[in-house]
């Protein structure tokens, strides 16, 4: 897996785990939604100073977002519609 898509696996499963919006995350991290949405999509390369905020939103090292998926795991699924935990 390229590291794009792999740091867009990560971070979609980790905060679809906590059951994050991304509007919080994006919140949380001080960037915009979109850009989010753009990096869990592989269609942005965040910078180094980028993923340490996004994980520190998220409460995990860094690393996470550069763990190689297990063979079983399947691609996260979006959060349903609705508020999510801490809106």
């Amino acid at each position: 897996m390229e590291v794009q898509s792999l740091v867009a696996w990560n971070l979609r499963r980790l905060r679809v785990e906590r059951g994050i919006s991304q509007d919080d995350l994006a919140l949380s991290a001080g960037v915009e939604r979109a850009y989010v949405g753009y990096l869990e999509r592989a269609a942005r390369n965040p910078t180094i100073i980028t993923l340490e905020k996004i994980a520190t939103a998220l409460g995990v090292p860094m690393a996470q977002l550069f763990r190689e998926p297990e063979p079983r795991e399947s691609v996260p699924q979006t959060l349903r519609a609705g508020r999510k935990k801490g809106s």
